[in-house]
């Protein structure tokens, strides 16, 4: 197995060790954040509806705009003060949050300051 297959395999395994304590709801939705090396992503899940309430990245038309790199952690800021906007108007205030098994750090830890920073309650 290669050093890149491994990688992503443990980033899996963290993903399910964290997503058994971590469940979304309707009035607290589940934060779940998806890093690439290029973009960073963000939405809120009802997980007991099976729904995504709101999205946001580096990558959509709005987040294009605003970002200038969605791979650094300047980037991450901006997706999370746009998910924070996005998820007021939906009338959310508190949420879970999901790291997806990556290390509460640098950009996954840029996003959720800007998101806390933006009003959302974790």
């Amino acid at each position: 197995m290669d050093k890149a297959v491994a990688k992503r395999q443990g980033r899996i395994r963290r993903h399910k060790r964290v997503r058994k304590n971590v469940f979304g709801t309707a009035e607290k939705p589940r934060l779940c954040v998806y890093r690439s090396n290029e973009h960073i992503y963000a939405q809120l899940v009802d997980d007991s509806a099976g729904k995504t309430l709101v999205t946001a990245s580096s990558i959509g038309k709005e987040g294009r705009a605003k970002v200038k790199d969605g791979g650094n952690a300047s980037g991450a800021a901006e997706v999370g003060k746009l998910i924070a906007e996005r998820a007021k108007k939906a009338g959310v205030e508190t949420v879970v949050f999901d790291r997806g098994g990556n290390q509460y750090h640098g950009r996954v830890k840029a996003l959720a300051d800007a998101a806390r920073e933006a009003g959302l309650k974790f």
